[in-house]
């Protein structure tokens, strides 16, 4: 079992600064040193800016977008750290890229998400911290302690406050069969109805609703999902419940905004009034600002559960509440 000193460091890649800033600063400590650049090939280069021997070191980097480049950065400063000695590393992954990879599709296929979680730990990691992985069993690939945050709960509190005048005027819409459990969950904490978009997926990121389960006449639906990355499901979904469902508006909310290809233009020509997003992945910083997206922070739960894995204390009222 790794062994720690009680002095708490916390490093960043490139993925996401703003965030690690952010988690920092609820955490009223300032953000370690380290240069994180290429050389003139495309390699990454880390190099640590202060000592880490026996500290209890936190990585954050989100694996997206460039994900692969997002990826070494990863695994090099893992490996940097382990070689200065730290205590303990806890790579903070508030998006787990390859996630959706994480069975046999077709023969020959890989399971990419399961090479992943043999990297990270070959790269000396002690133990993950992640949120929303888009398959619960993705834990189980890894041979290290898993932390997987509820981003659900974020939306909870924000949803509390626009439904409490009228709650029976909403319902809480899944986008597909597979993600019913999450929004059952979601429903529940908020006191809703659920209704299910049902679709048939011809090939990826394509798909064809083709039912809708439950009653959405005149209801202002919320549509839950973790990932969005081309938006054509959500923007499918939203289309569907308000032609052929009769919905009055449509509200979304995903854990994480990939927002790959076509996503902002379609999500612009949905019937979607607003889609919520949380900062697990920054907004393309070559797009022009689209004022239907907005984003929740998710720095005060990534820096209380950053805390308690510090302190050796349980994350359960984090994860449940």
């Amino acid at each position: 079992m790794a062994t720690h000193s009680q002095e708490l460091k916390i490093f960043a890649g490139n993925s996401n600064p703003n965030l690690a800033k952010d988690i920092c600063s609820n955490l009223f400590m300032d953000l370690g040193s380290a240069t994180v650049s290429q050389f003139a090939d495309g390699e990454c280069s880390i190099s640590l800016q202060e000592a880490v021997r026996g500290c209890d070191v936190f990585i954050i980097q989100s694996t997206c977008n460039h994900v692969n480049d997002n990826m070494m950065e990863l695994l090099i400063m893992i490996d940097a750290c382990r070689r200065a000695s730290a205590g303990r590393i806890t790579a903070v992954i508030p998006y787990f890229g390859y996630a959706r990879q994480d069975r046999k599709a077709r023969s020959r296929d890989p399971i990419s998400a399961k090479l992943v979680a043999n990297l990270i730990t070959a790269a000396g990691a002690d133990r993950v911290l992640t949120m929303d992985l888009h398959a619960a069993q993705i834990q189980g690939f890894f041979d290290i302690p898993v932390d997987n945050l509820a981003g659900g709960n974020i939306f909870v509190k924000h949803y509390r406050n626009l439904i409490r005048k009228s709650p029976d005027d909403y319902v809480v819409v899944s986008p597909d069969v597979g993600s019913v459990a999450r929004a059952r969950n979601f429903a529940m904490k908020l006191g809703l109805n659920l209704a299910i978009v049902d679709k048939r997926r011809e090939k990826a990121n394509q798909s064809e609703v083709m039912n809708i389960i439950g009653n959405v006449q005149g209801k202002n639906c919320i549509i839950l999902d973790d990932i969005v990355d081309t938006a054509g499901s959500l923007c499918g979904a939203s289309a569907a419940l308000k032609e052929f469902g009769g919905a009055a508006n449509i509200y979304a909310c995903a854990t994480h905004g990939v927002l790959s290809g076509p996503a902002l233009g379609r999500i612009a020509e949905s019937p979607i009034t607003e889609l919520l997003l949380l900062d697990t992945i920054p907004y393309p910083s070559t797009a022009a600002p689209l004022n239907k997206i907005s984003y929740l922070t998710t720095a005060p739960v990534f820096a209380e559960s950053i805390r308690r894995i510090h302190e050796e204390r349980s994350l359960f009222t984090v994860e449940n509440n």
